[in-house]
This record gives structure tokens, C-alpha cells and sequence, in this order.
């Protein structure tokens, strides 16, 4: 059956001019096949990076704006050299940019959130038979000023048209084959998903798997567009992600884990009501994101509270909470970022109780000392030290997949 399919290529995927050749290919046969094709690009390789170098060389304190409008070229050159490649191979191609495309977002540069598309030069495009090809991670605000949507960009334009468009099928194309149980390069034995449920997805994403962005899944699962993540360098089937799988007998579909986490501990604190308040609302003013939270028992009229922040954010929650040491009134401030959390993710869990016990006794025969427990229905979430995560993975994969 024809379909309109919207194809996103990584910057691994269009990398180099063979990369660009491949891609071509890729969107090529699909085209022959008959099938409406719109394609959604990620900036060349590292030059994402080397544009960021450029502005820490010229003016490291530049504004947002002037950022955006220097990062969103690292984009619109993918999509000309790639469409100028599927045109060398004699086929009717397009490049647009995000804004051009339609893409309207808010005036929040670098991170800018998606407020609508307007598809109607796309579909125009598409009814003349053209292949189109977008500039992905960036669209326009109501001031006609470029932005950017911030990290995992692309995959969220990709996204975004496709339910826009209402598309058959997105296919994310990276340089792994699909979704696999854990991490092969830390754990060779993990095995390839042949599906999985956008929850599961979500939570994997947000847990450290980089196969797709968080925002993404998130966006998928709203809209319900039909998710494929496949490699653009084997041709062969990837993973589906979508609302419901056949996987019941699965407690764990996965396990990851994320390095970039630093705790925070504030111990002697008042044994009173409004302290976690007091702590949690100077951080959320800042828009520091908080994730595991942990509150002792209270002892001789005083508790301690632990918490995890990401290590970007550390210096600034650091600050910030010794700047307020007179009001939240803490006996010691105790900062570690020589930590990692491991977590275990599977819809399966809700129905198979001991789970976390099993998890916990695998980390305890391998010497893996559990600092902090975090859980909801489909993930057990513990926080390591950072020199036992590749190990704590690695027997934790063993102890669900044998």
C-alpha cells in the first residue's frame, strides 16, 4: 500500500558525502516505490560543535538569537547537500528550511517548544510528486526571528510533521539498528526490540538510552504516530514504537543508565512543616529540574533531604542553596557527582511483583552498593556509584535476559 512517510537522518547519516550518497538511496527507492516521501535532516557530523566553537571564539557571551540564527545553517546545509544529491540521481527534490515548511514556535531561543505547523507548502510540494527535504531543529517565532527547539531537535521535527501530515510511518534513521534491551557497547549480549510501547520508550529516553530524544517519544505518544527507529547503513526491518505491544510476558524490555547525575544532600534540617517547600521552590524558580528525592526519618527534631540534579546543573543548585543556608537552615551541605543511575524499564512490571527484589539482589551478588531507590510503575530506578554502573547494568541485563 502507498503511504506518506517521513524520514529523519541523523548527523551520522549524512556525515560525508558517501553518508549523503546512502541516504540518497535510501529516499530514492522509497520514492520508486511510490510512496510520499518527506524527509526531516540533522546538521552534517560535528558541526553542530564546531559552530558552538566558533561563537565560544568570537563571543562567548552572545545572545540567544544571534546563537539560533548561526546554529539553524548547521541544518539547512544538510538538507541542500542532500537534496542536491537525490537531484544529481535524477529525482524531483525540494530543500526547505523549518520555517519555510511551516514551523511556528515560541520566542524561547535554544529551547524553543513547538506551537503549530502549517503544512501547506509541504503538501503543495508533495502534490507536484517532489521529494521534501526539511532543515530539522529549527522553525520561526511571531517576530520572524529563527529559532532552534534545543537538543534531540531534529527528531521532534521529524515528529511533528508526521502528525501534522498525518503521516503512515516516521522512520528515525541513526547509526544502530533499533532498541535493544540495554547498551551493546557496555552489554554485547543485548538483544534488538522488535517493538515497544511508547511508554517503555519515554521512560528509556528520559533514563539515558540517546537512541531517541525524550520529546520525541513524548510527542509520538500524544499524537500517536507510528515510530520506527532502523539503521541507515542495514536494510532491515528497525524497532516499532507504539501504544501497545505484544510483549505481556516481559517484565523488563530494558535497562539504562545515565551518567550525567550529581546528588545533593542537605543534612540537619529542621524536622518542621515547609522545608522540602522552602528547598524545592528556590530550585524550581531557577527552572533547575529535580529527579530522585529522598527524606530521612526525622531524629532529634531534625531530617535530612537528598536529591539528584543533572551536572549541568549543579553549580548553579549548589550556589544557590549555600546563597539560602540562613532560611533553609542546613547543618551541612554534601555534593557528589561521581555517581550514576541505573534503572530497569518494563510496562510488564505493574502485574509481576518482586521485580525491584530480583534487581536489588543482582546489584547485591555483584558488590554494587544502592545509595538512592527511586520506582513508578514501569521502572526501578537506583543511583551507584559511578565507577559500578557499567557492571551494574551489565548483571542486571543478565538477571531479566539471562
Amino acid at each position: 500500500m502507498l503511504s506518506l512517510i517521513v524520514k529523519k537522518f541523523g548527523g551520522s547519516s549524512v556525515a560525508d558525502d558517501d553518508k549523503l550518497s546512502n541516504a540518497a538511496r535510501i529516499i530514492a527507492n522509497s520514492h520508486v516505490a511510490g510512496h510520499q516521501i518527506v524527509v526531516v535532516v540533522s546538521a552534517q557530523g560535528d558541526t553542530t560543535d564546531d559552530l558552538l566553537g566558533k561563537i565560544a571564539s568570537i563571543n562567548p557571551g552572545a545572545s540567544r538569537r544571534e546563537t539560533d540564527m548561526l546554529l539553524a545553517c548547521g541544518e539547512q546545509m544538510s538538507a541542500s547537500l542532500l537534496a542536491m544529491t537525490v537531484e544529481k540521481m535524477g529525482f524531483p527534490v525540494i530543500s526547505l528550511t523549518g520555517w519555510q515548511a511551516g514551523m511556528q514556535t515560541d520566542s524561547n531561543h535554544s529551547v524553543a517548544r513547538i506551537q503549530k505547523i502549517d503544512p501547506e507548502r509541504v503538501r503543495m510540494e508533495l502534490d507536484k510528486n517532489n521529494i521534501v527535504i526539511i532543515a530539522g531543529f529549527q522553525g520561526i517565532n511571531r517576530f520572524g526571528d529563527v529559532t532552534t527547539i534545543g537538543r534531540g531537535g531534529s527528531d521532534t521535527t521529524a515528529v511533528a510533521f508526521a502528525s501534522a501530515l498525518k503521516a503512515d510511518l516516521c522512520q528515525i534513521y541513526t547509526d544502530v539498528d533499533g532498541v535493544y534491551t540495554a547498551d551493546p557497547r557496555i552489554v554485547p549480549e543485548a538483544r534488538k526490540l522488535k517493538e515497544i510501547s511508547f511508554d517503555e520508550m519515554l521512560e528509556l529516553a528520559s533514563l539515558g538510552a540517546q537512541v531517541l530524544a525524550s520529546r520525541s517519544v513524548e510527542m509520538a505518544k500524544r499524537f500517536r504516530v507510528k515510530l520506527e527507529v532502523l539503521s541507515s547503513f542495514l536494510n532491515q526491518p528497525g524497532t516499532i514504537v507504539k501504544e501497545v505491544v505484544k510483549m505481556e510476558n516481559m517484565q523488563v524490555s530494558g535497562v539504562a543508565r545515565d551518567n550525567n547525575v550529581a546528588r545533593i544532600a542537605l543534612v540537619g534540617l529542621a524536622d518542621v512543616p515547609g522545608v522540602a517547600s522552602n528547598i524545592f521552590s528556590l530550585l524550581a524558580r531557577q527552572k533547575i529540574n529535580v529527579d530522585i528525592i529522598l527524606q530521612s526519618i526525622g531524629r532529634h527534631n531534625t531530617k535530612d533531604i537528598s536529591f539528584t540534579v543533572t551536572k549541568s546543573d549543579l553549580p548553579e543548585a549548589r550556589s544557590l542553596i549555600e546563597e539560602h543556608k540562613d532560611s533553609l537552615a542546613y547543618e551541612t551541605l554534601v555534593v557528589s557527582d561521581h555517581i550514576s543511575k541505573v534503572s530497569a524499564v518494563g510496562a510488564g512490571m505493574a502485574n509481576n511483583p518482586g521485580v525491584a527484589a530480583r534487581m536489588f539482589t543482582a546489584l547485591a551478588r555483584a558488590g554494587v552498593n544502592i545509595q538512592m531507590i527511586s520506582t513508578s510503575e514501569i521502572k526501578v530506578s537506583v543511583l551507584i556509584d559511578l565507577a559500578d554502573s557499567d557492571r551494574a547494568v551489565q548483571v542486571i541485563h543478565q538477571e531479566f535476559f539471562g
